[in-house]
C-alpha cells in the first residue's frame, strides 16, 4: 500500500471517528517520517527474526542436527532437547513427527569458510 493510500485510509478512519485527533496525528507522523509498520518490518517482531535465524547444526548432530541448531539458538543444552524429543516420541510419536518436519523444513547451517593462505 502506498503512502497516499495509507494517508487516505487514516483520514477516512479519523473522519468516521475510529481515530481520535491525537491518534490520527501520531499515525500520520509515523507514516510521513518513514517509520516501518508492523506488516512490513521484521524488526517489529523479534520472534520472527529468531525463527528465521534457526538453522540445523553441522557440528552438533546425531541425526539431522535439529537439536543442535535449537541448542545454538536458545542456549539450552542439546542433550536436554534430545531427551525432550525422545519423551515426546512416547506421546503417540509426536516427537518423531516434529523432528522430521523440522529436519525437512529447517535449512542446514552454512559451512564454515576456510581461507587458504599462499606461502
Amino acid at each position: 500500500m502506498s503512502d497516499s493510500e495509507e494517508l487516505a485510509r487514516l483520514a477516512d478512519l479519523h473522519q468516521r471517528g475510529a481515530l481520535s485527533d491525537e491518534e490520527f496525528a501520531r499515525a500520520k507522523a509515523r507514516l510521513l517520517n518513514g517509520e516501518a509498520t508492523a506488516r512490513s518490518s521484521a524488526a517489529a517482531n523479534p520472534a520472527l527474526n529468531v525463527i528465521n535465524s534457526l538453522r540445523r547444526s553441522r557440528e552438533d548432530r546425531w541425526l539431522g542436527g535439529v537439536c543442535g541448531g535449537i541448542a545454538q539458538l536458545s542456549g539450552i543444552a542439546a542433550w536436554f532437547l534430545r531427551l525432550v524429543f525422545a519423551l515426546l516420541l512416547l506421546c503417540g510419536g509426536t516427537g518423531l513427527l516434529i523432528y522430521l518436519l523440522m529436519w525437512v523444513f529447517v535449512p542446514l547451517d552454512e559451512p564454515p569458510v576456510i581461507s587458504q593462505r599462499t606461502a
